[in-house]
């Protein structure tokens, strides 16, 4: 929801921090994949209890993901780069809910699983409409920037992050933030299948 808003405010700080990354032998591939490996290190930071250490990888993670699409933008975006991208954030965001089930398992195990559930909907929404509108040409003006098809919703990166900082900041609220974040991604969920589907029925054959 958050997302259409955001992006156009950030990109001219990423676009310059991008430019002063601009070296040959810095790529937008080797951006991504050190971003994850930071990223990655939320899920023992987090196992361990160490809340202030695993945002500190969560943000770090995040402004790789942003900067590495600045530079592609700089040198040209790719399809293998695109999918790089997607697949790691994807892997990165069941990793946060998964480092708090290990952190506490009897008390959010059950959240956690509810939470990544929740993600599962709306990541595989999310994907399915994103092939199906490559695949008809689909424009996508809100993020012309992106390598795949972004479909709106209620829940989307942003406001996802909003809900890890506030879980690593007040982590015995876990539970909470994580029931009802995962309803609102069943809402978006639902109204990215509707709109999918009559999007793709509206099509010519």
């Amino acid at each position: 929801m958050l997302d259409k808003h955001l992006h156009p405010r950030l990109k001219p700080g990423l676009n310059q921090l991008a430019a002063a990354l601009d070296k040959p032998f810095i790529t937008p591939d080797g951006l991504t994949l050190a971003g994850f490996a930071i990223g990655v290190l939320a899920l023992p930071f987090l196992a361990l209890g160490w809340y202030l250490a695993a945002l500190v990888a969560i943000v770090l993670n995040r402004l790789l993901d942003g900067l590495d699409g600045a530079l592609a933008r700089r040198r040209g975006l790719t399809d293998a780069g695109g999918f790089l991208d997607i697949a790691l954030d994807f892997l990165f965001y069941a990793l946060v809910p998964f480092g708090f089930a290990l952190a506490a398992p009897a008390d959010n195990a059950i959240a956690a699983a509810w939470l990544l559930f929740a993600f599962m909907g709306t990541g595989s929404s999310f994907l399915a409409f994103a092939a199906l509108a490559g695949k008809h040409n689909i424009d996508n003006p809100g993020y012309a920037h992106k390598s795949l098809y972004y479909i709106g919703g209620l829940t989307e990166g942003t406001e996802t992050i909003a809900l890890f900082v506030l879980c690593c900041l007040f982590p015995a609220h876990f539970t909470l933030f994580a029931w009802a974040f995962g309803a609102l991604c069943w809402l978006t969920t639902t109204t990215r299948i509707w709109s999918g589907y009559v999007t793709l029925r509206s099509l010519p054959r």
